[in-house]
């Protein structure tokens, strides 16, 4: 028996059945198979594991993206740092317009996954209604969780800027284990750590190959055209946030200036973003995105070598080698 339309306005969107329109039906039913984390199968696209249910909306972001110049493009594999580094970059944007940091900021009364869009998770949602993007502020900032060869053609053809944040793979898959299991409603089990590390080990996962996801946009930073892509690591931010805030700035072609930096504007910016601050905000411990995740599951830790407090000796040996095999050779390193 269907849901009746109230009963489904109960479950989250994330567990509602997946409902693809004729147009992309026949094609995602062709692509390979595995099991899903949550609930909704993955699907291979273009050598991506992505859940059946984003991938309709990915495929329609393709289709209809049009990027501008002066637009930037937050990247992550998902659980790498999105919701600091969406806090950050607004922040940083929008220094001018909200110059009170302390009072009446967007930070201190909405969600940064409220006020930085997902292309597959909030922007291309609608199989029948496409967003109106003319009305957005510039430069328009936007997230995704695509792999650079999936990017809308629009975007790796245009001037737009892509920041991408990645993280040590043991503290990404640890993070990602603990998100997963958050979301898996009570009357599932939950998923043994055993378990999603064989998928992840894999390359099955969210947006996965996780090595790929990393590497395509680190071979993209290095090319000539640098300026397009800056890349970063979580755990280098971490420890030197002052410095790749400005660094970021810079990138953005919204530089802080001297005065600004003799005012503090980095440090209250820092302080506004930061992981104490923003975990403590009674919005981001109750309510939910438009997804239906509760806000409160984006902040558990945030911390740095997390993995050793979970990781068999055995595990940390595998992924090891994965990262040796598929990133060190590229001189990338964690």
């Amino acid at each position: 028996m269907e849901k009746s339309s109230d009963e489904n306005s109960l479950v989250p969107k994330y567990l509602q059945e997946v409902d693809l329109t004729g147009e992309y039906k026949e094609l995602i039913s062709t692509l390979p198979l595995e099991k899903g984390w949550i609930k909704t199968p993955f699907r291979q696209y273009q050598g991506c594991w992505i859940g059946s249910r984003t991938l309709q909306n990915v495929l329609s972001c393709q289709r209809h993206f049009q990027a501008l110049d002066t637009d930037i493009l937050l990247v992550t594999v998902p659980k790498s740092g999105t919701t600091w580094l969406k806090a950050l970059t607004f922040a940083l944007l929008n220094r001018n317009k909200y110059p009170n940091i302390h009072l009446n900021h967007p930070l201190l009364s909405s969600n940064p996954h409220d006020l930085v869009p997902f292309f597959e998770h909030d922007l291309y949602i609608n199989k029948e209604i496409l967003p109106n993007l003319n009305s957005l502020s510039h430069p328009r900032l936007f997230c995704t969780h695509l792999p650079y060869d999936l990017l809308p053609k629009s975007v790796k053809e245009s001037r737009c800027k892509i920041v991408y944040l990645c993280r040590d793979p043991k503290d990404n898959f640890v993070s990602f284990w603990h998100f997963i299991n958050n979301l898996r409603p009570q009357s599932m089990e939950k998923l043994a750590l055993d378990e999603l590390f064989e998928s992840f080990c894999r390359g099955v996962s969210p947006f996965g190959p996780f090595w790929e996801h990393i590497l395509g946009y680190w071979k993209e930073s290095l090319m000539e055209r640098s300026n397009k892509v800056m890349f970063l690591r979580f755990e280098e931010m971490k420890i030197k946030p002052n410095f790749y805030l400005k660094k970021l700035a810079e990138f953005m072609e919204s530089p802080f200036s001297k005065e600004e930096e003799s005012k503090g504007v980095v440090d209250d910016i820092l302080n506004l973003c930061s992981f104490e601050k923003l975990s403590e905000l009674k919005v981001n411990k109750v309510g939910k995105v438009a997804t239906g995740v509760e806000n409160k599951y984006f902040f558990r830790r945030g911390h740095i070598g997390d993995w050793k407090n979970l990781l068999t000796t055995e595990m940390v040996e595998q992924l090891n080698t994965i990262i040796e095999k598929e990133l060190v050779k590229h001189g990338l390193n964690f």
